[in-house]
């Protein structure tokens, strides 16, 4: 059973992602820079869509711009996160099993990622996440033993310096760029100012 890893930068823009929709499911692509086989490093994710989650059109347009951007980025899509609009709920809904299941066509070791918004806060112990993996033709929950998150204190941390700071606004989800096409939902510099701030803290994370 292959490990992930879910890197800080990955995590805090998933984290403010749902922060900045907290009304709303949003979800996203998960995406690493490692080549496949072995375990599963997650380096990076592409925030999606915060309304008409189910709509299919629009997140195969999504899915198309990314992969592009991944082939030219030499990076690859390993999964899918979503956060549900109900604070109670952070079950996988039929949309999100869909989309996850098309990842997984083109790369078998993908998973499924959950964020639990009851557990959501700063003062948050434990990354609030629920992920699964595809085995025998179902997404089953992963064992939380093979799931690293490194130096969580650091990056829950920066996470929510982002929000006290009001950097969450700098997020640009490919529902926003649709609206206007010149926000950057690569989000370029939002990944800097995370880095910088990882650096900051402990050198790397």
């Amino acid at each position: 059973m292959a490990e992930v890893e879910l890197s800080c930068v990955a995590y805090v823009k998933m984290y403010l992602h749902a922060s900045l929709f907290p009304h709303c499911s949003v979800n996203g692509l998960l995406l690493s820079s490692s080549p496949p086989g072995g375990d599963v490093c997650i380096t990076d994710c592409v925030p999606l869509l915060h309304s008409h989650l189910p709509l299919a059109p629009i997140t195969q347009l999504a899915l198309t711009q990314v992969d592009i951007w991944c082939m030219q980025t030499d990076k690859r899509i390993v999964g899918y996160y979503q956060a549900n609009a109900s604070i109670s709920d952070c079950s996988p809904t039929p949309s999100a099993l869909k989309v996850a299941d098309r990842i997984w066509e083109q790369c078998n070791q993908a998973v499924l990622l959950m964020m639990d918004n009851a557990k959501m806060s700063v003062e948050c112990r434990v990354p609030p996440i629920v992920m699964y993996e595809r085995r025998d033709s179902r997404w089953t929950l992963k064992d939380k033993q093979t799931i690293m998150l490194r130096q969580w204190e650091e990056t829950r941390s920066i996470a929510n310096q982002l929000l006290d700071a009001r950097d969450h606004t700098l997020l640009v989800d490919f529902d926003t760029h649709l609206d206007d096409i010149t926000k950057d939902w690569t989000n370029e510099k939002l990944n800097a100012k995370i880095a910088e701030l990882a650096s900051t803290a402990n050198g790397k994370i």
